[in-house]
Order: structure tokens, then C-alpha cells, then sequence
């Protein structure tokens, strides 16, 4: 089944997801790699889908997982409302937006700060869109509005960068692009470019294939999403719920970012956190949410040019 929900605003440069649900022996798995993604590239989030409709999972060592509240790149007073409604100690704020400034940022995260209060975790996300100079410039000054960051998650696209940052900044350095769209995720622990891997079980391939790169990593884990329905975000609190050691807030909390969900009772947090389980995809939502036709055929020619990528791997 091919789904299409549209977004409560634009994150990630995209307005509508979109993705395939398959039903296993065990239950149901999303594969939802981005539109942008060429088959070699989704592939592993295939794998991803296919485990969970397996029902392959590490058993849980903990019943519900600390989220943080998402921040797109929104207005200031958008920010304040979206953290003051989330009921999450920790917030993650998008910056860098192609079209905005570095002072959209700083009264975004002032606004942020002012929701969250000054206990609060407040963490921000570049997606690798800064040089080098302006990681090392604008870190500081988002530092000081902000109250005090917890981390700064992928200032630079490259690994030589994020080494360079993390040895000119006093904010601790999170890698999410650099583990997870490497041809060599352990680039970032062999040259100690960061602090914190960032986890996603979907561009990954998996709950078990995350947990062997979060212990050949060495590094704390933060695990987060991929802008999935609910039945992506159980397979990353799965992840979340199997790490022997989970320090920080998870960046879980997506789902409230899409408008409607394929399961009757979407994974949203209560008070900070998730509960560990598999949600019961809805019928009803299914058929609300199937996409069109022309949109159900372009997802089979994916599924069909991925599965030709593994073919030729054997071959």
C-alpha cells in the first residue's frame, strides 16, 4: 500500500510524505526513503521494512523512550507555541533554512528557550548546511541565545569539517549525514569528529543493524526519524528501547508533523516520552490515505529498480 499524508508545514523542503507499508508474517513495515534517493540509496531502508514485517526485533530493555519536541524552521512565535504544546523537556530547532538568516535563528531559539524554560535541553539541527567558517562563527553566538545548547547535530556536510568544528567550538558535536549517508560510518569515530551518533533505523537497515554500528561506534546514540508514520517511528523506538545505554531525548516525536496517520492510535508523546510497542495499522486510514495512482505506480518502479540493485549485488 502506497500512502500520501500531507505535512502541517514544510520540513525537510517536502509538503506531502509518502511511503509503502508492507504486511508481514509478523505485522507491518513502512519504506519510506525520500523521493530524492536513487535505488542503491533506499535500499537499506527496504531492509528496514522488511525486518519490522518480520518481527525481528531485539527484545526491549526499557518500556518507554525520552522524545524531544521538533522545531521546523518557523517563525519565533510558531516555535513558542510547538514547544509549549510538545509537553517534552528537550527540543531539537531546525536552522540554516535555505532563505533565512542567522537571525531568524537566534529569535527562533530565544523563543524556544523562553517555551522550554531554563531546565529545559535545547539542541539544534544544520543538516550539514554550514562551511566550515560558519559553523565555527554561528555556534556561538545560537550558544549564548539559546540559553546554553546541549549539542549542535550536523553543522557541516563533510567529516573533515565536523573534526575541525568540534576542535574550535565548546558545544559538544552530533553526526546524523555523516554515519548515516556514508560509504564509511566509522570515518566519524576514527577521526573523532563527534560527540554523539545520530541513529535512524530506516537509512540504516534496521534495529539490528543499528545496534552493531552503535556498539562498533563507540559514541552515545541519539536515535531519530525519518518523518515516518507510525509504523517507522516504532521500529526507531524499538531501536531507542534496545540500546543498553540511552543518555539523551530521542528525536522520535515526528509524527506530530504529518496530518493524519495509517494506525489508530498515532505514537505521540505523553509528558517527554514514548511507549514501546507496535501500533495497529487502521483500515479506515489506509483507505483515507492511499495515494493516487499515478503516485502508487511510482513507487512500484522503485520498489522494482531496488530490488534489481540487490539482484546485481548476488550476481
Amino acid at each position: 500500500m502506497v500512502f500520501s499524508i500531507p505535512m502541517r508545514t514544510r520540513f525537510r523542503g517536502i509538503t506531502v510524505r509518502e511511503g509503502m507499508l508492507f504486511r508481514g508474517e509478523a505485522g507491518w513495515g513502512e519504506w519510506s526513503p525520500f523521493l530524492e534517493y536513487d535505488a542503491a540509496v533506499a535500499e537499506p531502508w527496504l531492509r528496514c521494512a522488511e525486518e519490522a514485517a518480520a518481527g525481528d526485533w531485539p527484545v526491549p530493555v526499557r518500556s518507554s523512550v525520552p522524545v524531544n519536541v521538533t522545531v521546523p524552521a518557523v517563525s519565533a512565535s510558531d516555535a513558542f507555541a510547538i514547544v509549549a504544546a510538545g509537553g517534552c523537556a528537550t527540543a531539537k530547532v531546525k536552522v540554516a533554512e535555505p532563505g533565512q538568516t542567522l537571525a531568524d535563528d537566534l529569535a527562533r531559539v530565544e523563543a524556544v528557550r523562553a517555551a522550554l524554560g531554563p531546565a529545559g535541553k535545547l539542541r539544534i539541527d544544520v543538516n550539514g548546511l554550514w562551511s566550515l567558517d560558519e559553523a565555527i562563527a554561528s555556534i556561538p553566538l545560537l550558544d549564548r541565545a539559546s540559553g546554553g545548547l546541549e549539542y549542535v547535530e550536523q553543522p557541516c556536510a563533510s567529516v573533515e569539517d565536523l573534526a575541525l568544528v568540534r576542535r574550535r567550538v565548546s558545544v559538544p558535536i552530533a553526526a546524523d549525514e555523516s554515519i548515516r549517508r556514508a560509504a564509511d560510518p566509522y570515518r566519524v569515530r576514527d577521526l573523532e569528529a563527534a560527540d554523539i551518533a545520530v541513529l535512524k533505523v530506516q537509512p540504516l537497515g534496521g534495529v539490528r543493524a543499528c545496534l552493531r554500528i552503535a556498539e562498533d561506534i563507540g559514541l552515545p546514540v541519539v536515535v531519530s526519524s525519518a518523518l515516518e508514520t507510525s509504523i517507522g517511528i516504532a521500529a526507531g523506538v524499538a531501536l531507542a528501547a534496545a540500546l543498553p545505554s540511552l543518555p539523551y531525548a530521542c528525536g522520535l516525536a515526528t509524527v506530530q508533523l504529518l496530518t493524519s496517520d495509517v494506525v489508530g492510535s498515532p505514537l505521540l508523546p505523553v509528558d517527554g516520552w514514548l511507549p514501546v510497542g507496535v501500533p495497529e495499522v487502521s483500515e479506515a486510514a489506509l483507505g483515507r490515505l492511499t495515494a493516487a495512482p499515478d503516485r502508487q505506480q511510482h513507487w512500484a518502479r522503485r520498489l522494482a529498480e531496488v530490488r534489481a540493485v540487490r539482484q546485481d549485488r548476488r550476481s
